[in-house]
């Protein structure tokens, strides 16, 4: 007799092989144990809760022990007929699992099953809050008696389970840390800073994709950050995104809009072709920006960090545009997190700098996509090849071609991505606790600095900021080739002055009688003049 039940035996019995692993995973077993492997939470429990070998039995155990597996579901009705949905449900006409069976049969294909509606019985809710993250305001489904709580809806919706990390980072106050750092360094430092959070952004952005040598593009989206987060209107809309990618990747770009060809993120070599992920096909793309969009509406009052995180890697999952697709992904998190209000202007996040940032590594962006393209790619090893090359309806030249469009959809409609929120709340925290108060350390010191210079010389900010630069470049010392751009440095005692006052402003660079090696400064960011 088989060990698995609940979702493992549904996947065996009825040969389903999902893209994702079910959260939770049950067998029999001599005694009751729990062991979390990769994020899945691995259950034995003993022979007395083996359910009967029947459908009904263990989709009941299922929805009652494991909770909700989008994907697992979408496939299984897509395999079994209703019949036995229909049986089970006229058996237990007020039985909360088999209404919610029910509800989520109808909810996910859109067919009407051959039951009557339900009259009795408490309303029961889709997804238990106690398990999964759920809307604040459910809708009751009067033929099921199920209030609706999902995130999102048929076209898109996912998932996000109530982990430990999830709890924490759901107790996790973005605007009580921008207070603190305010009151720490002052509100003009913080204000000062969010001009060149803005640049950092959009570098580390151009870094991620390996472009951050684009300086004219990087500053382009930098304005873009500055001036669009939060502000206008809702940028995800197809209106808007065509707006946004535009100001985005500027007058120059070659194609422009919403695809009209495959998609896919990876490398052509001299050895072989590595595809790390293949986006939905471009005729699915509309169904799922919908529900994108009507999951961000959905959800609105729920924990921010969980809505910038589905957001943006619910986009750059469905990969809509031709171009600008990760960019906009990554806008989109300060763009949610400034619209709901706790993050207030002019303040960003330069969350794509904590991503670059190695000390936060391994858990880095790419590790975090990978978590659901590397198991859609293992799934899907056989079935994509590159042929010969077509262009687009778009304009796109384009040689690839995938077998499985249809099948992968359950997957790309219905992701689970809890260990994404679990990142994204980890990468908030790190910005704020770090990146933040790196950049306002720096700012501060560089503003005294700039300050005991100029009661030292008269000379305008650029100059003074190109003289701290030097300074702090050549380990605390005034260079042959900076007295020469500066004469009045070329007097010993007032350059000696002016070298005094930086090094009292940036602690890490060796004093006169420092005979040691130079203590290992900060990270840094690059010099800006800000008034």
């Amino acid at each position: 007799m088989p060990d698995s039940v609940g979702y493992a035996w549904l996947r065996e019995n009825f040969e389903i092989e999902t893209v994702q692993q079910s959260p939770v995973v049950t067998r029999i077993g001599p005694s009751r144990i729990v062991r979390w492997i990769d994020g899945v939470e691995h259950r034995i429990v003993v022979e007395q809760q083996r359910p009967e070998a029947t459908l009904s039995a263990h989709l009941t155990f299922a929805l009652k022990n494991e909770g909700v597996d989008l994907e697992l579901l979408s496939r299984l009705f897509a395999e079994v007929a209703p019949d036995d949905l229909e049986a089970w449900i006229r058996r237990e006409p007020t039985g909360q699992y088999a209404r919610r069976a029910g509800f989520f049969y109808e909810w996910i294909t859109g067919k009407r099953l051959d039951v009557p509606d339900v009259v009795f019985g408490n309303y029961v809710e889709a997804l238990d809050p106690a398990h999964d993250v759920t809307l604040m305001r459910s809708t009751n489904v009067t033929r099921w008696r199920v209030r609706d709580n999902l995130l999102g809806s048929p076209q898109f919706c996912t998932t996000v389970r109530r982990t430990a990390a999830v709890e924490s980072m759901l107790a996790y106050d973005i605007a009580a840390r921008v207070d603190e750092l305010e009151g720490q360094f002052g509100s003009d430092i913080l204000m000062r800073s969010a001009v060149w959070l803005s640049l950092k952004e959009s570098r580390a952005s151009f870094a991620i994709e390996n472009e951050g040598d684009q300086e004219d593009r990087i500053r382009r989206f930098a304005a873009v950050i500055g001036a669009r987060t939060g502000n206008g209107a809702d940028p995800t809309t197809p209106e808007q995104l065509l707006h946004l990618q535009k100001e985005i990747l500027g007058k120059k770009a070659t194609n422009y809009g919403f695809r009209k060809s495959p998609i896919f993120v990876g490398e052509r070599q001299s050895y072989g072709e590595h595809v790390h992920y293949i986006g939905p096909h471009w005729e699915q793309v509309e169904a799922l920006l919908q529900g994108l969009n009507e999951m961000k509406e959905r959800s609105r009052g729920i924990n921010s960090i969980v809505r910038a995180s589905l957001l943006s890697f619910g986009f750059v999952y469905i990969h809509p545009m031709v171009d600008g697709n990760g960019r906009i992904s990554r806008f989109l998190i300060n763009d949610v997190l400034r619209r709901d209000g706790v993050l207030r202007a002019p303040y960003i996040l330069p969350v794509s700098a904590t991503l670059q940032d190695k000390g936060f590594r391994p858990h880095n962006y790419d590790f975090a996509l990978e978590r659901f393209s590397q198991p859609l790619m293992e799934r899907y090893r056989e079935d994509w090849r590159f042929g010969a090359e077509q262009i687009g309806e778009d304009g796109v030249p384009y040689n690839l071609e995938f077998d499985s469009y249809e099948d992968a959809l359950h997957a790309w409609k219905f992701p689970n991505l809890t260990s994404h929120v679990e990142f994204m709340g980890a990468v908030v925290k790190h910005t704020l606790e770090h990146e933040m108060r790196i950049e306002a350390q720096y700012l501060k010191m560089h503003h005294a600095a700039r300050v005991a210079v100029k009661n030292v010389i008269e000379a305008p900010d650029p100059i003074v900021d190109r003289i701290i630069r030097a300074v702090r470049e050549n380990n605390g010392t005034l260079s042959g080739k900076l007295r020469k751009e500066v004469p009045l440095l070329e007097d010993e005692e007032r350059g000696l002055r002016v070298v005094e006052a930086i090094r009292d402003a940036f602690p890490w660079l060796p004093k006169p009688s420092a005979t040691e090696g130079t203590p290992q400064a900060p990270k840094e960011s690059d010099d800006l003049s800000f008034e």
